[in-house]
């Protein structure tokens, strides 16, 4: 091998393994999957059904809130349906692969609905919000996403790391672990919302949150706050297709 060829090869090598590092786990994502269980339990996850209670938070009086009931289904590989019921009315959300669905229907009127498909957009925002609730932050790759590790944060006085889950420039979760634990302390929307997570709950060796609380900016510089507590958790039920496919317009 002559010298050129030699530098041509080792210079290759060194170009290799540079591509390599740049697209190689962070570290604390493993750290953050041990925290939340073994790899066994978090690879054997097919299914999460979560049922609880939404508060949502009145912008201007956070003192006048509206309760209902919710349940949210997420089941491999891409299916998602989240139920609220509130007093009067019932309200679906649906993804089945790559189409989406709501429906809203009147529950003292069984002729008063509503139903429409859902945007290729939307598709595509509960596509990555189903991958996140299922993947274990671990995965995009396969997803035509990737992940990004952009460094070392304080939150709240706490050491983390902050690293960005980038679905599409306009489908970013930017996610903030405590370096000590893995521990997820914050997540965070490209639209300027964030999620906190309080309590757990262990099923199938699993860690999960017991409640959720989402702040969402909304007009005028306010925000709106919605609350999510958990009452049951199932793991690896198995739903029908049926459960998820874009209801008939004639169902009542």
């Amino acid at each position: 091998m002559t010298t050129n060829h030699l530098r041509r090869f080792v210079l290759g090598v060194a170009a290799c393994v540079l591509l390599a590092k740049a697209h190689a786990e962070p570290e604390i994502i493993a750290q953050a999957r041990a925290f939340i269980g073994a790899e066994a339990a978090l690879s054997a996850v097919r299914s999460l059904r979560f049922v609880g209670t939404l508060v949502t938070a009145n912008p201007v009086d956070a003192s006048k809130q509206t309760r209902a009931s919710v349940e949210i289904v997420f089941q491999k590989p891409a299916q998602q349906r989240i139920t609220i019921t509130y007093e009067k009315a019932l309200e679906q959300t649906a993804l089945d692969d790559y189409e989406a669905w709501q429906r809203q229907q009147d529950l003292s009127d069984a002729s008063k609905w509503r139903q429409s498909l859902l945007s290729i957009d939307q598709v595509k925002r509960l596509r990555a919000n189903t991958f996140e609730n299922l993947a274990f932050f671990r995965g995009l790759e396969q997803q035509g996403a990737r992940i990004e590790d952009q460094g070392p944060v304080a939150i709240e006085g706490v050491a983390c790391q902050k690293i960005a889950f980038i679905h599409a420039p306009n489908i970013t979760f930017t996610r903030y672990f405590e370096l000590a634990t893995g521990r997820l302390r914050l997540t965070e929307t490209e639209a300027g919302g964030s999620i906190r997570e309080e309590g757990e709950m262990s099923v199938n060796a699993v860690r999960f949150p017991e409640k959720i609380i989402t702040l969402t900016p909304i007009a005028n510089g306010k925000s709106q706050t919605v609350t999510i507590t958990f009452e049951k958790i199932t793991v690896n039920e198995t739903f029908p297709a049926a459960f998820f496919a874009v209801p008939a317009l004639s169902h009542r």
